[in-house]
């Protein structure tokens, strides 16, 4: 991506352009040298293990092992380059992805298209999917068994997907996928690992959250710099 469009992306997200100042040790290296990074999935992903992306596909729409299935319009399974080296989890549809069938549509949506591009990947180079595949009625925050029983299915996707860094977006997303009440604060600037493969996580705010809150719009751009270090070490 040239410099002018870069500077463009910037501007749509509301940040000034600034450079690096060098530091004696960077917090990647904190995080990869502390060891106690969170592991996440178990034995549980083998339930939709061999399923292919047309299988798997299927299974999720014709899934009824939550309540949630009742009320949805339709699943969101998930879209995107599927040779992505970036998985973004979200945690669950809204009513305009309930509608479309596609995570991350609408203002939300834009913004994180935006934030991306602001570190050089357009959104048709990553992969989007959500922990729950079904919109909770009124957007309420997912249920532990909702988020238990559709886990397996976006540990199969990663399995398929085999990505090189995972952006979880959004408190509720990284605690599910993490385990852990802790505060996204908490959480961030950290290199976590998911499932059997340990896969590099990094945790930042929703898109939905900075449209409510701008001023941690700086704090986001932080963490993508911050993904995007750790996806260049792998």
């Amino acid at each position: 991506m040239n410099s002018g469009l870069r500077q463009e992306y910037l501007a749509a997200l509301g940040l000034e352009v600034w450079t690096r100042r060098a530091t004696p040790v960077s917090p990647l290296d904190d995080a990869l040298r502390s060891g106690d990074a969170l592991p996440s999935g178990d034995t549980a992903a083998l339930r939709e293990a061999g399923a292919d992306w047309g299988e798997l596909k299927a299974r999720v729409a014709a899934c009824t092992r939550c309540p949630l299935s009742a009320t949805r319009t339709q699943t969101v399974f998930g879209v995107g380059n599927l040779h992505a080296d970036w998985l973004i989890v979200g945690e669950a549809p809204g009513a305009e992805e309930d509608r479309r069938g596609e995570p991350f549509v609408g203002r939300a949506g834009q913004l994180l298209n935006s934030m991306l591009l602001a570190i050089g990947l357009p959104r048709e180079q990553v992969y989007i999917a959500n922990v729950l595949k079904c919109r909770p009625p009124g957007n309420r925050d997912p249920g532990p068994s909702e988020a238990a029983e559709c886990l397996p299915y976006l540990e199969q996707q990663i399995a398929l997907l085999k990505p090189k860094i995972m952006l979880a977006v959004g408190r509720i997303a990284a605690q599910n996928l993490l385990r852990t009440d802790k505060t996204l604060g908490t959480l961030r600037q950290q290199v976590h690992r998911f499932g059997l493969a340990r896969v590099p996580l990094v945790v930042t705010y929703h898109p939905a959250y900075l449209l409510r809150t701008p001023a941690d719009k700086r704090k986001a751009w932080e963490d993508l710099k911050f993904a995007r270090d750790v996806c260049s070490r792998v």
